[in-house]
């Protein structure tokens, strides 16, 4: 162009990649495999439909295809969702199809296992590390948009949705999950693999199998992670269940670790409660959370109620043991409540004559009691007696104010002269 040549773009094009080395990408090395048992990766993907089912609706589902790094040994699991719980579901799954757990899992970027994509320190999702370190296994996932990371199993989406699913016809995903399991056993682990030129089955089950780790004995339970806010109630939600929680932490954002048994809160790292699991719309409320007062009117404890009662009094105590007695109780509990205003208002003293009084004429209305203490004369008090003036505080005895004359030693007798 400098020059004044006119050239098309197709000829500059040639001219780059042949002289200036444009487009060429770097020479790829190919990576050693790994020892048997050691890496196991993971890829997910689309691969079809269902069946309609009654209502006409076709529902697509997606699969986690675990692939074996050393013997090429394939499992499939269809899944309609990709969350946590599904991915940790169809590791289960894996680690009984193997019969053994692999010492590292290699998968993609997916929000279901890796919460923040770092090649040097990737940050995984809380639930899948606690996950992966009970299972005892490490987790390297790969670096965003690297294929390479992973390609023993970058392929295998297009391969197993167009070997193993393309013109089956499936109505529920436990239809496609057992039609997988036999086309991982049956069919492709039964053919000839092209780049180690064995049978990956064979292969799997001599070479690779003894030295996994111990397959799990006992389900998983999938824990539930949650960041409820602390209401003015004191009660936090998680998975539809309300929890009581101290009334410090009212208003807050606790993290919730809910599993099978238990629901735990945390404060950063500070565990502040445990609560047993309860099924959604169910309550439970530890009394030691709210006052005493408050904790009572929220159970319905009517014995707390009665001994506060009796604390004020004897007739105080039978007066709202009366007002208790019969059936549904607690629906008398806010006269209960009353009456331990007024001693407080009034005094024991008082109100104990007045219930008294009321005991003996059979009457139990909390409003009349205490229009009888507002009617009643205020006792006033008895008239001051005289008091005696206590003594002087220097006062002596008298023989301390007697006056002696001083008389001589020796005295001379009388008539004698001077």
């Amino acid at each position: 162009m400098r020059q004044g040549v006119q050239i098309s773009y197709s000829t500059l094009y040639r001219f780059a990649c042949s002289e200036l080395s444009f487009g060429k990408h770097a020479p790829t090395i190919p990576v050693a495999d790994c020892g048997p048992g050691e890496e196991l990766q993971l890829d997910t993907g689309w691969m079809g439909s269902l069946e309609p089912d009654e209502t006409g609706r076709r529902r697509r589902f997606r699969a986690f295809i675990f692939t074996s790094v050393c013997t090429r040994y394939r499992f499939v699991y269809p899944s309609f969702s990709e969350g946590t719980a599904e991915a940790i579901e169809a590791c289960e799954a894996a680690w009984a199809f193997f019969g053994g757990v692999f010492k590292v899992l290699i998968p993609d970027n997916t929000k279901a296992i890796v919460a923040l994509a770092d090649p040097c320190g990737a940050g995984l999702v809380p639930a899948f590390l606690e996950y992966a370190q009970n299972r005892g296994f490490l987790v390297d996932p790969t670096r965003a948009r690297a294929p390479r990371d992973k390609a023993r199993v970058e392929k295998a989406v297009g391969h197993t949705r167009d070997d193993c699913f393309a013109a089956e016809s499936l109505r529920t995903i436990e239809q496609a999950r057992l039609h997988a399991r036999t086309w991982c056993l049956q069919d492709y682990g039964a053919r000839r693999h092209s780049r180690t030129l064995r049978i990956p089955r064979e292969q799997f089950e001599t070479e690779e199998r003894p030295h996994l780790l111990p397959a799990p004995t006992e389900p998983y339970d999938i824990p539930l992670y949650a960041t409820p806010k602390v209401a003015r109630d004191q009660h936090a939600s998680v998975a539809r269940a309300l929890y009581s929680l101290p009334r410090a932490f009212r208003g807050q954002r606790l993290k919730a670790v809910a599993d099978r048994s238990t629901v735990r809160f945390y404060q950063g790292r500070t565990l502040v409660k445990v609560h047993p699991r309860k099924p959604p719309g169910g309550r439970s409320t530890d009394p030691a959370d709210f006052p005493p007062e408050q904790a009572a009117c929220a159970l319905r404890d009517i014995d707390f109620f009665q001994s506060r009662a009796r604390e004020h009094g004897e007739a105080v105590g039978r007066f709202a043991q009366l007002l208790l007695a019969g059936p549904l109780p607690w629906t008398r509990m806010r006269r209960v409540y009353a009456l331990l205003g007024l001693c407080r208002r009034y005094g024991d003293t008082r109100v104990n004559e007045a219930c008294t009084l009321a005991l003996e004429a059979s009457m139990l209305d909390v409003r009349r009691l205490e229009r009888m203490l507002l009617l009643a004369p205020t006792p006033t008090a008895p008239p001051a007696t005289a008091r005696a003036a206590p003594a002087c505080r220097y006062l002596r005895p008298p023989s301390q104010f007697a006056l002696f004359s001083k008389e001589p030693t020796n005295p001379k007798p009388q008539g004698e002269p001077p």
